[in-house]
């Protein structure tokens, strides 16, 4: 008979109560401290703009005052309110500041438009002390994680010039869309698309694939070329086929700091990207875009307003062509989250 297994005993410590020193954390070499505040002049901002203007764009002290500051990221017309969404959660709407302060001294601000579906990055400035930490990704990082966390759905990095270095950084994220210049649709920015943008100073892929589709069915004319060529005015007015010579991109602060020259036609004739066309606009329903009249009261709708029914979004100026061109640049598909303050006097 085998002798049984024989079954140990577990040693128990004499001490069960044995305490244990707290070690506290590790400190960090810098505190970098992040905040959302109000788009307005201080002059804290200003020593950053001036040296960011200064050392990257090297502008001349009479273009980097605290006047053009003021004018060109400060006291946006957009008004800053809370959005309550159908979850009931509040959102933030208006132009805002999104401060960078390391150990307590402001080193770079993102000057950011937030919208009701989107965060949309209108510049991005910093003190150049902090240049090798890359603080432009640094930026597109919390205003990505700003667009996740409070449910604007989309970031938006604003405009890209390929051949422009500094504007590299912004491909580096995915995944990303382009506005087609054309069709004012949007495309992936994949490697693809960047392989022809090396290769093209203008590129329209919806261009690309009607030509692709067209392949087979004979040679181009001049005429149908000429067709597909993006439209631009000549000195009458008179919209015609482009050629292939491009205009290099220019400084948008010049057209900012310009107050001659404002066009007053309507925004359909303006040729201005990124807006829904008239006749795509002639399909949206704008009849029951909220309304308000009256400071206190119930809100109405567009339809309610007098001869609305006999006016058509051709007929500009007027209140129906006004309606349409604001849906065609904010977007059709936003129409319903809206209210039209009539109520509101001007300052």
């Amino acid at each position: 008979m085998e002798p049984s297994p024989t079954i140990g005993t577990m040693q128990t410590p004499e001490d069960a109560s044995t305490s244990y020193e707290y070690i506290s954390p590790i400190e960090p070499a810098h505190r970098l401290v992040i905040t959302l505040e109000d788009d307005n002049f201080t002059e804290e901002k200003y020593q950053v703009y001036d040296n960011y203007q200064r050392v990257v764009h090297k502008d001349l002290p009479e273009d980097r005052t605290p006047r053009a500051f003021k004018r060109f990221l400060c006291s946006s017309p957009l008004r800053r309110e809370v959005m309550v969404t159908p979850d009931g959660h509040n959102r933030k709407l208006g132009s805002y500041h999104q401060c960078y302060r390391l150990d307590g001294v402001l080193v770079a601000i993102g000057v950011l438009d937030l919208l009701p579906d989107c965060v949309s990055s209108v510049y991005f400035l910093y003190h150049e002390s902090i240049h090798k930490q890359t603080p432009g990704k640094l930026g597109a990082m919390h205003e990505i994680a700003l667009a996740k966390e409070a449910g604007y759905r989309w970031w938006y990095p604003g405009f890209y010039i390929h051949n422009c270095p500094k504007m590299k950084y912004k491909i580096d994220y995915s995944p990303q869309f382009i506005l087609d210049p054309d069709s004012f649709g949007w495309d992936p920015l994949d490697q693809a698309t960047l392989n022809l943008l090396d290769q093209k100073p203008f590129l329209s892929l919806s261009i690309e694939r009607q030509e692709a589709s067209t392949a087979d069915s004979g040679p181009e004319t001049d005429e149908t070329r000429g067709s597909k060529r993006p439209k631009v005015s000549n000195q009458d007015g008179q919209t015609t086929p482009g050629n292939d010579t491009r205009t290099e991109g220019h400084d948008n602060r010049e057209e900012e700091n310009n107050d001659e020259d404002e066009d007053t036609g309507s925004l359909f004739q303006s040729s201005m990207p990124g807006i829904t066309c008239a006749s795509d606009m002639e399909e949206v329903d704008l009849d029951h875009i909220a309304l308000k009249v009256f400071s206190t009261g119930p809100l109405f709708e567009t339809s309610d307003l007098v001869a609305w029914d006999s006016k058509s979004i051709t007929d500009w100026p007027g209140i129906k062509a006004s309606v349409a061109e604001l849906i065609a640049a904010i977007g059709p598909d936003v129409k319903d989250l809206i209210c039209l303050d009539m109520a509101r006097e001007r300052a």
